[in-house]
């Protein structure tokens, strides 16, 4: 073990007290965090949430109805305050996952390698883009393309059918486009989870490409699981899936090409710093034999 390295591990040992101090002021950071993030998003919870009615709205668009006549109802005294109370505590812990995330991170450094902490650092700045990225997904596309599948499904009355609309409850609607974001963001951090798994040695391209045909089956079944039961949502979310599958391995290569060119490198250094001790070794002899 190098000098440095011994440094390192001096400067993280500490004792078993001043871990739990250090972990009650992080936990206090946290949940402070979260605590002032769920008071504003309550705050706004109405205007968050006709927020997130707009993509309905684009969807009765896309379904030839007027936009302006979306509704929505709830069929319990507190069914709308709980929602709100749910939609402020899911808004709270989005704005709130960075500082999260940072204490997190500044509990555990000082037990890291130099090295280890610089190679955590930015999957800890991708992690959150790539969530923000997966919402955005759903937001945009997923649940607008969701809300007209099911508004094809009404049936105007005739003399022969009876009238059957769509009348979506606020907690459900609420469950769903909460659903879908939570699996959007959960799998768009596959390529995150994948490369942290290269970097320490857990995980390889080639296995990743050995086992694309079980990831493909997997895809699937975790989106018929996470989704809605309609086909749908279930594709939209296998198809991002095994794309980022793929980006996961071309992201495994890549750390791995770094990975061997450092260590050509190192080993070229100790190279270079082994013929320098021998020179310089040599050099000293002859003065000491004379």
């Amino acid at each position: 073990m190098s000098l440095s390295e011994k440094d390192e591990i001096d400067k993280s040992s500490a004792p078993l007290i001043e871990h739990l101090i250090e972990l009650r002021r992080r936990l206090i950071w946290s949940i402070g965090g979260f605590f002032v993030a769920f008071l504003v998003c309550f705050f706004f919870a109405k205007k968050l949430f006709n927020l997130l009615v707009v993509p309905f709205k684009w969807a009765t668009q896309w379904a030839g109805l007027d936009p302006h006549k979306v509704e929505l109802i709830y069929t319990a005294p507190q069914e709308f305050f709980f929602t709100q109370v749910k939609l402020a505590m899911f808004g709270g812990m989005v704005i709130a996952f960075p500082l999260i995330a940072t204490q997190i991170y500044k509990f555990i450094a000082p037990g890291l390698y130099k090295n280890e902490r610089a190679a955590f650092l930015p999957f800890l700045i991708a992690s959150p883009i790539l969530f923000l990225m997966g919402a955005a997904l759903v937001y945009f596309f997923f649940t607008p393309m969701v809300m007209w599948f099911f508004l094809a499904m009404q049936q105007a009355g005739t003399d022969s059918e009876v009238q059957i609309s769509l009348l979506p409850k606020v907690s459900e609607y609420l469950s769903l486009i909460m659903t879908l974001i939570f699996s959007f963001g959960l799998v768009f951090q596959l390529p995150v989870v994948t490369s942290l798994m290269t970097r320490v040695g857990m995980l390889s391209s080639q296995a990743l490409v050995d086992k694309r045909r079980w990831a493909i089956v997997i895809a699937f079944v975790v989106a018929a699981v996470l989704t809605p039961p309609d086909p749908l949502s279930q594709i939209g979310l296998a198809l991002p899936t095994i794309i980022l599958y793929e980006v996961a391995i071309w992201t495994a290569r890549m750390i791995e090409k770094s990975q061997q060119r450092e260590k050509l490198a190192r080993e070229k250094q100790e190279a270079d710093d082994s013929t320098g001790e021998q020179s310089s070794e040599s050099s000293a002899d002859p003065a000491q034999q004379s």
